[in-house]
């Protein structure tokens, strides 16, 4: 079997698709998950002792449990956008009143439920309109996800309606795969950092496990012990990272970056295309990497940029440069290109009123338009 070509892809697909999906469901993604199936018993060996991951897989459900990674892929609701900290809270509510079933549940019971439990964890809802359409943005989550069936009713009315109700078939034995086993008995977020800290020079599965969940891994990242571990089996590390994900390693003196030059694995790409990526690509060749920017600054160039593409971009971006400075920064933040800095207080504005400056990673230099031109793959 090891020498299979088939099976060598089918084994790097199945390795990708849980490396970016580490809850997946047999009716959402049959394909892959028949492979997952076939190659369980390699995966597990991959994940367990290349990466110190858990592969949990049963007839229906494949969970991985990324122990000690840091995770920078915030969740989403259906619209792309990135769950706000009230949608974190609720989410956390909603898994500890269901993960014991019950199997079917009307969405006034749940509500009920979800009620109980914040009162019990010392959490006070509102049950305003703002808060039930955060509820019914967690529902749609899990309902995307495989952890909940809509069987009567949709639950979307209950954003506009508090007397609204719906039926779910939930699925508590996925519910209880979504939190990382380090919560279980964690008493303090210190507690929790602490268990799922593997951090050292000699844990190769810690490093390793960084370039594969981080964008970039700068040498400022790591102490002068780590860097030079990790400079010294660089190819070991390129050679497992190409067999498990098809990852080509760039080494360059101020850090390391897993490519991936079929540009599909990474959630948040980059360079991407649209109004928005070639906003950002440009925008790095306007910013000077050795200094913060003020906010002001950004917006600035960003405004510039928008009146000499105008004909080019989404007229409602162009006509709103600040709006448009907001995304093209997050973005940048997103795959470690660039940093929000807090603005000295001699920046003669009012507190409330300061936005963060920017700052370039030295990573940003890759995508220069100069170099950009060169550039193969997508930044992990």
């Amino acid at each position: 079997m090891a020498g299979d070509p088939q099976a060598t892809v089918e084994r790097r697909t199945a390795a990708r698709h849980l490396a970016q999906r580490p809850l997946t469901c047999r009716e959402h993604d049959p394909e892959v998950f028949r492979l997952i199936r076939r190659h369980e018993a390699d995966l597990d060996r991959w994940f367990t002792q290349r990466l110190g991951y858990r592969l949990h897989v049963d007839a229906h459900t494949a969970r991985l449990f990324k122990a000690g990674a840091v995770d920078r892929q915030p969740l989403r609701a259906t619209s792309g956008r990135p769950f706000h900290r009230r949608e974190y809270v609720l989410l956390a509510l909603v898994l500890a009143a269901t993960a014991a079933g019950p199997g079917v549940v009307s969405l006034r019971d749940l509500v009920d439920k979800v009620r109980s439990a914040a009162a019990e964890a010392e959490i006070a809802l509102l049950g305003d309109s703002t808060e039930r359409r955060a509820f019914v943005a967690v529902l749609r989550w899990m309902i995307d996800h495989g952890l909940a069936t809509e069987l009567h009713e949709h639950v979307d009315a209950y954003a506009e309606d508090h007397e609204a109700d719906a039926v779910l078939k939930l699925r508590p034995d996925r519910i209880v795969l979504v939190p990382s086993p380090a919560l279980v008995g964690a008493v303090d977020t210190a507690d929790l950092l602490a268990r799922t800290d593997r951090r050292s020079v000699a844990n190769r599965q810690w490093m390793r496990g960084r370039l594969v969940e981080e964008p970039v891994l700068y040498r400022d990242d790591l102490t002068p012990a780590e860097w030079g571990e990790l400079r010294r089996r660089l190819g070991e590390e390129e050679r497992i990272l190409d067999e498990m994900f098809g990852l080509t390693v760039e080494a360059r003196a101020e850090g390391v970056a897993a490519i991936d030059p079929s540009g599909d694995l990474a959630e948040t790409r980059f360079p991407r295309t649209g109004t928005e990526g070639h906003a950002a690509l440009l925008l790095l060749d306007r910013l000077e990497g050795d200094r913060t920017h003020p906010w002001v600054e950004v917006v600035a160039a960003v405004a510039d940029l928008a009146t000499q593409h105008r004909r080019r971009w989404s007229k409602d971006l162009a006509d709103a440069p600040e709006r448009l400075a907001r995304r093209v920064v997050e973005q940048l933040v997103d795959v470690r290109l660039a940093v929000r800095v807090p603005v000295g207080a001699g920046s003669g504005a009012e507190e409330h009123e300061v936005e963060p400056g920017v700052r370039l990673f030295p990573g940003a230099a890759r995508f220069r338009v100069t170099e950009a031109q060169g550039a193969q793959g997508t930044l992990l």
